[in-house]
């Protein structure tokens, strides 16, 4: 079979224009799974315009601070994060939750436990167990995570609507440095308000024990809020971060750069 060269010239023009845009559509696709695992994750995720911006860390009318560490350090949350060691995340085979002691005491002793004083603290109209002056039985949530607005009931399902979560989890804390505190500092991490907040019980568990590099709340307004708490946190218990953390904590400060740390 033979084929003329003005044959030939076009089958070959046709082929170069086929081999560009394949070129262009596998560069597309690269830059788009580079800014998903980037921050598209995050994007994809969003939640509702209008969420809480801040939430609350004390009532000083019936809460007592805890002793951390060392004091949250004053000025920007972009300066403390500069303080914060990086390294790698240490292994967690070792990990267990007995290691920050039982779950919800009265650490700051004004009688009620850490569960039912961030319950208290952080919803509207409050309704206590009959006979308890701590046992929260309902309430309203502006819930900062996804947004929007929830209702706490207590009881045997209806309870995990709503659940307080660590700011930094504790399995992250673990494989950052919180394996070196005394018990007695890891039951203060693990009870102290300021590493506490009542959040969406799903967005709680989806989150697990991640950090800012691979989970953010969908509440956009909360953002920097949560990565300012997180890196409150990490100060006054003398975490670390990693680099990739650190680097989604810089993308979420760059939008708020006079963001404060969070102080008791």
């Amino acid at each position: 079979m033979s084929t003329t060269w003005t044959a030939f010239r076009r089958a070959r023009r046709r082929s170069r224009q086929a081999w560009a845009v394949l070129a262009v559509v596998v560069a597309a696709a690269v830059g788009g799974v580079a800014w998903f695992f980037s921050s598209g994750q995050f994007a994809v995720a969003e939640g509702p315009a209008g969420g809480p911006a801040t939430a609350r860390v004390l009532d000083y009318s019936w809460m007592k601070p805890v002793p951390s560490v060392t004091p949250v350090p004053l000025g920007t949350a972009a300066d403390a994060l500069e303080s914060l060691p990086v390294k790698g995340r240490a292994g967690k085979d070792d990990y267990d939750r007995a290691e920050f002691g039982q779950a919800w005491l009265d650490v700051d002793h004004n009688g009620c436990d850490t569960r039912n004083d961030i319950l208290r603290r952080d919803l509207s109209s409050v309704r206590f167990s009959d006979g308890s002056k701590c046992k929260v039985a309902g309430g309203g949530l502006a819930e900062p995570y996804v947004g929007k607005a929830l209702e706490f009931r207590r009881g045997p399902e209806s309870s995990k609507a709503v659940q307080i979560d660590h700011v930094v989890a504790l399995g992250d804390a673990w494989q950052k440095g919180a394996k070196q505190l005394t018990p007695k500092q890891r039951s203060s991490f693990a009870n102290d308000p300021l590493n506490l907040i009542a959040v969406d019980g799903p967005a709680n568990v989806k989150k697990g024990a991640g950090d800012a590099a691979t989970w953010l709340p969908a509440n956009k307004n909360f953002r920097c809020h949560y990565v300012a708490r997180q890196i409150s946190v990490k100060a006054a218990y003398r975490l670390w971060v990693t680099a990739a953390e650190k680097d989604a904590m810089k993308r979420v400060l760059a939008g708020c750069p006079g963001q404060q740390t969070i102080r008791p």
